[in-house]
Order: structure tokens, then C-alpha cells, then sequence
């Protein structure tokens, strides 16, 4: 299993935060590790809204359906995916208030069946990935306003972010 830490600080109020963090289809616009995403259910974010992002795996695009599986709205969220090689579990907490908020994210994959012999091998391309998603939700998030698109070519230098990779047994 790899798994990642990140905190974030955002100028922007808690509640705008976690609403553009909650449409999980959004991390297109901040993560460059994710090539597409949609939402997939029509009407506001809630438990059970899933969203399809596309992303690398093994040199070939996976898409990855996520569903809310746990929200508190304004405050946390939980989007699970499940494929035939892969569990993914994000983890979104902001606290905070109209004067900025802070965000925690934990990303969790945990290779399925006999793949999981492969887990020692999938932590360092993970922390890789998910630091430069980490620098760009840093991005996303200051007081500069957020990106339209995905930045080409290069990751964006974190600013105003910590962040912990840690391994599991």
C-alpha cells in the first residue's frame, strides 16, 4: 500500500474550498497526474456522486470511477475507487473560515490480488505523483486565482504546503 499525507493553506474561505474540492472533477484542473475527469451524476455533490478521472498506470491510461462514499458537507469528504488492479481511497478534511481554511489530504492505493506483491515497487512513483499534485492543489488554492486548465509540461512549485509519504506494512 502507498500512501500520502498533505496540508494545505488556502486564502480562500472553507466553505468556497471544500466546494471546489468536493466536485472531485476538478483535480484535473489541479492534479497533473490526471489526464481527464467527469462528474458522472447530474445535480449538486453528495454521498454516492461519482466522477470518472483518467489517469497513468503502468504507461497506459486507467480510467478510475470514484464515488463519495462518506460527506460531511463543509467539512469532509471520502471518494473510493475500485478497479480490477487498484483500490484508491482520497480523503479531503478543510477546516477553517471566511478568512481561509486549511485542507488535509490523505491518498491511499492499495494494489488488488497478486498484485500486491508489487506495493514496494508502487511507493516511489506514488510520492512522485502525488507530490505534484500536492503543488498543485497548493497552487489551486492560494490567493492567486486558480488555473483554468492543467499547467503544461511542468509541475508548479508548492507553496504553503507540508506534505508526509509514509509507508505501510
Amino acid at each position: 500500500m502507498a500512501r500520502y499525507e498533505t496540508t494545505v493553506t488556502s486564502r480562500r474561505p472553507a466553505a468556497e474550498t471544500f466546494t471546489y474540492l468536493a466536485v472531485f472533477s476538478n483535480a484535473a484542473i489541479w492534479d497533473p497526474g490526471v489526464l481527464a475527469a467527469e462528474q458522472l451524476d447530474p445535480g449538486p455533490v453528495g454521498p454516492g456522486t461519482r466522477f470518472r478521472l483518467t489517469v497513468p498506470f503502468l504507461g497506459r491510461p486507467m480510467p478510475l470511477t470514484y464515488r463519495i462514499t462518506s460527506y460531511d458537507h463543509g467539512r469532509r469528504v471520502v471518494l473510493t475507487a475500485t478497479s480490477r488492479l487498484l483500490r484508491a481511497t482520497d480523503t479531503i478534511a478543510v477546516s477553517g473560515g471566511a478568512d481561509g481554511s486549511a485542507v488535509s489530504y490523505e491518498a491511499e492505493v492499495r494494489l488488488r490480488g497478486p498484485l500486491q506483491i508489487l506495493d514496494p515497487l508502487l511507493r516511489p512513483g506514488f510520492r512522485a505523483v502525488a507530490e505534484r499534485a500536492a503543488a498543485g492543489l497548493a497552487r489551486a488554492l492560494s490567493d492567486d486565482p486558480a488555473p483554468t486548465e492543467p499547467p503544461e509540461g511542468q509541475p508548479v512549485p508548492p507553496r504553503r504546503a507540508t506534505t508526509r509519504c509514509t509507508e505501510a506494512p
